[in-house]
């Protein structure tokens, strides 16, 4: 949910940084920097987490689910409130270590060290007999065995070691990992730079052989026999009275933070059993049965499903099962074509593969195509509905959040927050609420309608074609506004022909029919350090040629 070094603050990788490997991974575009946003735009209440962690659980199974907070007042309230949204691990961050490009702001005045966050959730999660169903781990200057036997005492049975192993590799901690020049080549992407690492991975190993055997003499001197039997029994730790002579610390009361929480036998002080996300009946089982010869075989399959809004993540685990047999690469377009009739639920198409189609005959919630990663989703309203489809919300907010490939066909308006952090997809709709396109790195939004306020915050690449009714409402501080070229008209009326095929809309027919018309409503949306990008690369070519 955020980091203990810089809480709340986000990060950026500078454009200098995004070599083409960080470009290719990040599937954004080489020299254009990447924003992270300090808020998570998916996640606005401990429902929507309880919705990712389901999201991602469906698509992989046999993960754990780690959710990470700051060490802050309160975190044990958010940490009981995670435990209940059925995450598998819960990582308590502190305000020390973490990346060396943190502002000095931060790092003098933000955050909180990560006993206090851990002991506050801890006993929290005891109380209310949530400690069993979770692992706690915390992170933040851990470097000795002396401070993960404090953890464990406070509550955390896993640690989380960075500063101190990259210190072994040879980190000198200059603090500028972001300006590209570090002189021992951990954090650079420049070659030469990098020819000066001198790590070897037996440091490493070496010391954590040491970090282990340093923890294992402390809990033989206190009587513990195993980890699980040491957490949480903070009575045993003591204030180091007379040893710090100062004035502040006479009037530190520690005694919070020692406090053990009694409580009967049967509550667990530490992480006893597994969550139960109830995964035994959900729709995906259906269709990875449906798709059995698709997946075996690659052959083609189709089928029909109702579909009602409890199902939620949909094409989630079905994805997941594409790509154990056929990695990223996934199927051939269209291998898997099902259709849904009803009001879907949350995640409909999450994180859907290629090769797989969904079409809905409905509406469905938010986060419609979620991490969409090369799969179709096509959806339209109820054939028998006799209200404006272009007129109305058919899919929800936040849809193809953080999405990398794809494309979708959308008759009728989706909500806030849509195509958010998209780094490939292509999509047409009829319209959409506010902060679209935001923090978007790549891919193609057509818009065919409204695009509320705020639209193209942070929008770092891709394209996006609207009305020019609409340029009040785009936030221009990263995008300029450009006028189209034949190329550009081509890839709109392309898209609306499939659309239309596909959809029947009447908002795509109607431009189509007097297309000379309806082209010159179109105006361009590209984000400045892209284009640039894009003409440094045509010149390069025309270069080349030459």
């Amino acid at each position: 949910m955020a980091q203990g070094a810089k809480p709340g603050e986000g990060g950026q990788l500078p454009g200098h940084k995004v070599d083409d490997w960080i470009g290719k991974v990040r599937h954004s575009t080489p020299g254009v920097g990447l924003i992270s946003p300090p808020p998570h735009h998916d996640i606005y209440s401990i429902e929507d987490l309880a919705q990712l962690i389901y999201d991602l659980k469906n698509a992989n199974r046999k993960a754990r689910i780690n959710v990470k907070l700051v060490s802050q007042a309160g975190v044990g309230t958010v940490a009981a409130g995670v435990a209940k949204a059925q995450s598998d691990v819960i990582l308590i961050s502190g305000a020390d270590g973490g990346t060396g490009a943190s502002p000095l702001s931060s790092i003098r005045h933000a955050g909180l060290p990560w006993e206090l966050g851990l002991s506050e959730a801890h006993q929290t999660l005891v109380i209310n007999n949530l400690r069993s169903r979770v692992t706690l781990q915390t992170d933040g200057q851990l470097r000795t065995g002396r401070d993960l036997a404090i953890a464990v005492l406070l509550g955390a049975e896993e640690w989380g070691i960075s500063t101190g192993a990259l210190v072994v590799e040879g980190c000198i901690m200059m603090r500028k990992c972001h300006l590209n020049t570090c002189p021992v080549g951990i954090a650079t992407q420049n070659p030469e730079l990098r020819k000066l690492f001198t790590g070897n991975p037996d440091h490493v190993v070496n010391f954590f052989t040491f970090l282990a055997q340093d923890l294992r003499e402390i809990m033989a001197s206190l009587g513990f026999r195993t980890v699980n039997e040491m957490v949480g029994q903070s009575n045993i730790l003591k204030e180091a009275n007379g040893q710090m002579n100062h004035w502040k610390w006479d009037k530190l009361d520690l005694s919070p933070i020692f406090h053990k929480v009694e409580v009967p036998d049967h509550v667990g002080i530490h992480k006893q059993i597994d969550q139960d996300f109830r995964l035994k009946k959900v729709l995906d089982r259906k269709l990875i049965e449906a798709a059995t010869p698709a997946l075996e075989q690659a052959n083609k399959v189709t089928g029909t499903f109702d579909i009602i809004n409890v199902d939620r993540s949909v094409g989630a685990m079905l994805s997941n099962e594409v790509s154990k047999f056929f990695g990223s690469p996934g199927l051939p377009d269209n291998t898997i074509h099902f259709k849904f009739q009803g009001s879907a639920g949350q995640t409909f198409g999450g994180f859907l593969a290629k090769g797989i189609t969904f079409e809905l005959e409905g509406e469905a919630n938010d986060y419609f195509g979620k991490g969409l990663s090369g799969g179709k989703l096509i959806v339209y309203p109820n054939r028998n509905a006799n209200f404006v489809a272009e007129d109305n919300i058919i899919i929800g907010n936040v849809a193809f959040y953080g999405a990398t490939s794809g494309q979708s066909y959308i008759k009728g308006k989706a909500g806030e927050r849509f195509c958010v952090r998209n780094s490939g997809v292509e999509a047409v709709v009829e319209g959409i609420g506010d902060h679209g396109c935001e923090y978007m790195t790549g891919g193609l939004v057509i818009i065919l309608g409204e695009i509320g306020r705020n639209f193209a915050a942070g929008m770092s690449g891709g394209i996006a074609y609207i009305f020019k009714e609409n340029l009040g409402n785009i936030n221009k501080e990263m995008v300029d506004i450009d006028p189209l070229n034949e190329d550009d008209y081509a890839t709109i009326k392309t898209s609306l022909l499939k659309h239309v095929d596909l959809t029947s809309s009447n908002t795509g027919t109607r431009l189509l029919e007097d297309w000379e018309a309806g082209k010159e409503r179109f105006i361009k949306v590209i984000p400045k350090d892209y284009k640039e990008v894009l003409r440094k690369r045509a010149l390069e070519n025309s270069k080349t040629l030459v």
